[in-house]
């Protein structure tokens, strides 16, 4: 894979996805009735679409741990964020029943948006918190109804670096609502796989680290942003000097 020139496997790869979410965007029509339906045919689109996608880019995936994905389930997956495969090795990993959380903007992408937008999966406006605070309470009552899990990259945004940004607390507050666990999936080297900036895809090796759950029974809401920094220290633990967060400078 890696001798065919990036802009071939781009190319594509652009014409896989718009050929599969149509199909997908015309199967979940069909089941728009019923979200539980919906949500568990975005989850095999995912692992199709994410998995031929991890493909063509050359990525050679390790998974340490791959029981803990399924052998944890239904749990809150949180996975970092610094590269544009993020999200297909996200789709591509996450167990079926696993609820995405994605920004409002992905409706925006031609076909895979449009399919994402059927899909039941929950999209939320980070802009508005009110609105994102009512999309979080709507997933958990459709994740404790259902028996779901979730798979979110709680960073908020892709890292510029590689480095492992602060995390949002709304992970927190799902793991409070819904009782679940926190299954912390570790992304390495994938920024050098796909670089920011472009198409170009450079292949190569990649490893996958699944952590072991963690407990979340004891978690306060008024005590939020201290749990996220809590996982946060596991998450910078489990990545190479390369892409933990440099540390704070203390003023004199």
């Amino acid at each position: 894979m890696a001798q065919i020139p990036s802009f071939l496997r781009v190319l594509f790869g652009l014409l896989v996805l718009a050929t599969s979410a149509t199909v997908c965007f015309t199967l979940a029509l069909l089941l728009l009735p019923s979200r539980l339906a919906r949500i568990k045919l975005g989850n095999y689109y995912g692992k199709f679409i994410g998995g031929t996608v991890v493909w063509l880019s050359g990525a050679k995936p390790e998974i340490i741990h791959s029981e803990r994905l399924n052998g944890s389930f239904p749990a809150i997956y949180i996975a970092n964020h610094a590269s544009s495969l993020d999200a297909f090795l996200s789709i591509w990993l996450c167990p079926v029943g696993g609820c995405g959380v994605m920004k409002k903007e992905i409706v925006k992408i031609p076909f895979f948006g449009w399919a994402y937008l059927l899909s039941g999966h929950l999209r939320i406006d980070r802009s508005k918190h009110a609105k994102a605070v009512a999309g979080m309470a709507d997933m958990a009552r459709v994740v404790k109804k259902h028996g779901l899990g979730i798979w979110i990259m709680p960073e908020g945004t892709r890292s510029l670096t590689g480095r492992l940004l602060p995390l949002k607390s709304g992970f927190v507050h799902m793991a409070i609502a819904t009782g679940l666990p926190v299954v912390p999936v570790i992304l390495h080297n994938v920024h050098h796989v796909w670089p920011l900036g472009g198409l170009r895809v450079t292949g190569g090796p990649i490893k996958i680290e699944v952590l072991a759950p963690i407990a979340t029974g004891a978690w306060k809401a008024e005590t939020a942003s201290r749990h996220a920094e809590e996982v946060h220290a596991v998450m910078a633990a489990a990545l190479s000097p390369e892409q933990r967060p440099l540390p704070v400078a203390v003023a004199a």
